[in-house]
Formats: C-alpha cells, structure tokens, sequence
C-alpha cells in the first residue's frame, strides 16, 4: 500500500512538473541541429525537370539555415527555372550579401535584372569583369546591356575587347558586328564577319548579320550568298529571308525574287508582305494576273473580316443622317472587300427610293441579282422585290 502511494505521488510530481509552464533560466535554448538536404535527391529533381518539388524540398534547409549557400543557390536556380523570377532574386541576392564574389549569383543578378533594371545589372556586371578580366563572356555581357540602354559607342568598346579575347567565338564576332552595323559602320561589321565565315561559313548567326549588313548598306549582291546558305539548311527566317528577297527584287531578278518568297510561303512564313514582294516581282515580269491573285490574297489578309461589320454599320448610321451619298461609298466598300450581295440591295435601294437616281440604281441591283444567294426570310423578301421590279424583263 506504501509503495502505491509513493508511485502514485511521483505521478502526480512528475504530472505537475509538465503541466508548468516553461521558466525564462537566462540561458539561450538548445540550437536545433541544421536540416542536411540529399544532394542527390536534388540533383534527382533538376534532372526530371521537377523545379516546384525541389523548392519545396529545400524550404526546410532554408528555414534552419538561411546562410548556407549550397542551398541559396539550388534555391536560386531552382525558382529561375520555375519562372519565380522573384524569388531567384531574393536568394541570388542573399547569396551576394555573404559572398560579394560569388561568380554563380552575379551572374544570375545580371540576368535577371537586364531587362528592367540596366544601372544595376551593370554594377553586377562590372563587379564580374573585375573578378574575371579575362572572361569574354563578361565584357559582352556587359556590351549587351549597354545597347539595351541605346549607347551604342560604349557598347562597341566592351564588344571590340570580348572579340579581341576570344576572335573565334562566333557570340563575340557577331555581337560586335551588330553593334557597328547599328552604327552604320557596315565595312567594319563585314570584315569581322567574313573573317568568321571563313572559319564557319553555314553558322546562322553569322549569316543573319551578314545579309542584313548587305542589305542595309544596298549592297544587294552581297546578301545573296549569305541568304543563299540559310535556305541551303532549310530553315526559315523571317528577317534574313525578307532581306534576301528584297536584294534579289531590287537586283532585278524577279524569278529568284519569286523563288525565295515561295519559298517562305512553303515553310509557313504565310505573312501579307511576302505575298506583296512576289506580286510585284511578278508584275515586273508581266505577268498581270498572277500579281493580282496574289493582291486579293493581301487584302484579304490585310483588312480583318470584322471590318465588314464596321462598313455595314458606318452605311446605316449615315443613312439615319440622311448622308445617303455616303452611306451608299460604304456600302459599296463593303461589298468590294467582302462580297457580300446584300451591300449592293443597300445601295440600290438608296438611288431608287432617296435619290431617286433609276440608272444607278439598275446598276446596282442587276449586279445584285447576278450574285445574291438568299438564306433569310429577309433576304428572300429583298430578293423577290428586285427581281420583280428590276429583274430583266423590267426596262
């Protein structure tokens, strides 16, 4: 019995000493033990592309140490690639705050601040050229957000160094070579770009400023070879090949003019300026009707079918102010682009029962009778009126 009352107040003892609440002793608390994440798994998740889930991952790591900097940075690279630009910045500034020197975190500052925030993208930027004088890279990145910020002479100084570190790295040729084409120094530009076609005469960079140096400074016949060897690889760009066909119509060869707007159009570049570069083409070889097929297709796809709606309504409106000459111009343009019958039921409509203007309004609804399919009860109606009243046996 003794012995159940001793455990029995031990109990109690033991009970009441955790129910208290926890005493201030002036002493700091235990440090919890750092969360180690597995380099693996992580390396795991990067490989599957599972950015997000890595995050989430390492926000325990985070949480425990904020200033271990292997987790900054899978942190860092793990937010860019998910498009949590935000938060690549938060962590690749941290990363900056403890180690100023960080090549990684600079550069990813760099990039992450190009597109908005120049000044500061070119401290980084700076800071990496002081680290590594000798790295190309960083001398055109640097040249790089100088022409984003249009001041093109000094983006031309950090280019013309990268390409003197490295004059076989194509980046570097053609990164200078856009910058004086931007300043219009087109022999400059050329030399340095021929120098590296010598070396890789099928490089598509190369060749996209080459043809467009060519074509900027008219010298057509120099953007052939370059335009030539783009189609040769069977890829289509735009840019380059509109340079291309520009330089062969202003060349006077129409036929390869028409060969390369083919061409794009075959490779899906279905844009209305490339079929407006082969209509003339053609009409400078005379062939007439093959220009103008290519014209309807221009202003069909130049004018949006919308607009039919537009004329319809701009028709009514100055029919309401009694601006019946007007009214009629509308009409009469909505049925030119858009063919549509009914346009011409309005106009004649208008000279017969406003203007009172007979032969016009023959024309308009004999037109309208060689054309008019009705579908409506309303259209029937308009139909059976005009072809009683203005059919062909009516003079």
């Amino acid at each position: 019995m003794r012995k159940l009352l001793t455990l029995s107040l031990n109990f109690l003892f033991i009970y009441g000493a955790w129910a208290q609440p926890l005493r201030d002793t002036g002493k700091p608390p235990i440090a919890l033990k750092p969360w180690s994440p597995d380099r693996n798994t992580i390396m795991n998740f990067f490989q599957d592309q599972q950015f997000a889930e890595a995050v989430d991952y390492l926000q325990p790591a985070f949480a425990a140490d904020s200033s271990n900097i292997n987790v900054l940075t899978w942190l860092g690279y793990a937010s860019y690639m998910n498009d949590d630009k935000p938060a690549s910045e938060r962590y690749n500034t941290r990363i900056f705050q403890l180690d100023s020197n960080n090549i990684s975190a600079l550069s990813y500052l760099v990039t992450l601040n190009k597109d908005d925030a120049h000044v500061i993208a070119m401290e980084y930027a700076a800071r990496l050229i002081r680290l590594q004088p000798n790295k190309p890279l960083w001398w055109r990145t640097m040249g790089d957000l100088f022409r984003r910020s249009n001041e093109i002479d000094s983006a031309i100084i950090y280019h013309r160094h990268a390409y003197e570190l490295a004059p076989a790295d194509y980046k570097n040729a053609v990164a200078l070579a856009d910058a004086l084409i931007e300043k219009k120094l087109y022999p400059q530009a050329d030399s340095i770009l021929d120098a590296s076609l010598v070396r890789d005469s099928m490089n598509l960079s190369l060749l996209k400023s080459r043809i467009h140096s060519a074509y900027l400074s008219q010298d057509y016949a120099s953007a052939i070879v370059p335009g030539e060897r783009i189609k040769q690889q069977n890829v289509a760009i735009l840019n380059a090949l509109t340079w291309l066909t520009l330089s062969y119509y202003n060349l006077k060869k129409y036929p390869e003019c028409v060969s390369t707007c083919e061409y794009m159009l075959s490779n899906g570049l279905e844009v209305e300026s490339i079929y407006y570069y082969e209509s003339r083409a053609y009409a400078r070889m005379k062939e007439y009707k093959k220009s103008n097929d290519l014209l309807a297709i221009c202003l069909n796809k130049a004018i949006s079918h919308t607009a039919e709606w537009y004329y319809n309504d701009l028709g009514s409106n100055d029919e309401e102010l009694k601006d019946y000459k007007t009214a009629i111009a509308h009409y009469d343009t909505a049925y030119y682009l858009f063919k549509e019958p009914l346009m011409l039921y309005n106009c004649g409509r208008i000279c017969e029962t406003q203007l009172h203007n007979k032969p016009l309004a023959r024309k308009y609804f004999t037109l309208y009778l060689a054309t008019a399919h009705p579908q409506s009860e309303e259209e029937k109606k308009a139909y059976h009126y005009v072809r009683l009243h203005w059919g062909p046996h009516k003079k």
